[in-house]
């Protein structure tokens, strides 16, 4: 078994039984973590599981410099990560789950390699708020840039709200991220790049490079507003987001 395929197999492994993995020991190339990540989720297509579309993570500038990269990174959603707007994730499912604010893309039409914001924008079926659950499997959430490649860039769950009018200008809205009614993070849709927008045209560059170009149907998260929260059993979570309405789940009790 080669190396990539052996840490596909151990990520998949933690992943799905929500047991956290020391970092990586062996030095990954970005190319080999993105190897191992396509392997670790072909594992889960492999048990019924689809790609439903992706997600992206890096989507701040001060962020970009802090971890030293120049681009964004991304990972795979499948159709077993979607938890209903107002549904509930099993707290014992994640090893130490983090929600993030986000904003998410419904296309209704394919989008290649390289997209003008016009172009992004004509192929939008809806716009939505949206949490992502983030999920480390790695041990005490520490973990480099490829760790966090390999581990399919972290994603775990996400929930989106009622789609929105795809037109909706998405470049400053105010959000609040609470947790029990009370707020926790205050913050803006210009913290994505600037403009959601240039997540979305991120996306699909990323995604036609890696032979997976976005599809109609295909749900984009643009990245996270805020920093990120740990999540605690029997929290409720809700996101609101100016002009778009709201986002919400609950965390089971244990």
């Amino acid at each position: 078994m080669s190396l990539i395929e052996t840490l596909a197999e151990r990520l998949d492994t933690a992943a799905r039984t929500a047991t956290a993995t020391p970092q990586l020991t062996d030095p990954l190339s970005v190319e080999d973590a993105y190897a191992v990540q396509a392997r670790s989720m072909a594992l889960r297509y492999a048990r019924g599981e689809r790609r439903v579309g992706i997600k992206m993570g890096m989507t701040s500038r001060a962020k970009m410099v802090q971890m030293g990269v120049e681009d964004m990174l991304w990972g795979r959603l499948t159709d077993a990560m979607l938890v209903e707007d107002g549904g509930e994730i099993d707290f014992p499912a994640f090893v130490h789950p983090r929600v993030e604010p986000e904003i998410a893309f419904l296309l209704g039409a394919p989008l290649g390699e390289k997209v003008t914001p016009m172009a992004a924008r004509a192929a939008l079926a809806g716009v939505a708020p949206a949490l992502e659950i983030i999920d480390s499997r790695y041990e005490n959430f520490k973990f480099s840039l490829t760790d966090v490649i390999a581990d399919n860039s972290s994603s775990s769950a996400f929930v989106t709200g009622a789609w929105a009018d795809p037109a909706t200008d998405l470049s400053n809205l105010g959000l609040i991220l609470g947790f029990d009614g009370e707020a926790r993070q205050v913050g803006s849709t210009a913290a994505i790049l600037g403009d959601p927008i240039r997540s979305l045209i991120a996306a699909a560059r990323l995604a036609a490079r890696a032979g997976e170009p976005l599809q109609a149907g295909d749900v984009v998260m643009a990245g996270g507003a805020t920093a990120a929260e740990a999540l605690s059993p029997g929290q409720h979570v809700r996101l609101e987001v100016q002009h778009l309405g709201r986002a919400e789940f609950r965390v089971s009790s244990g």
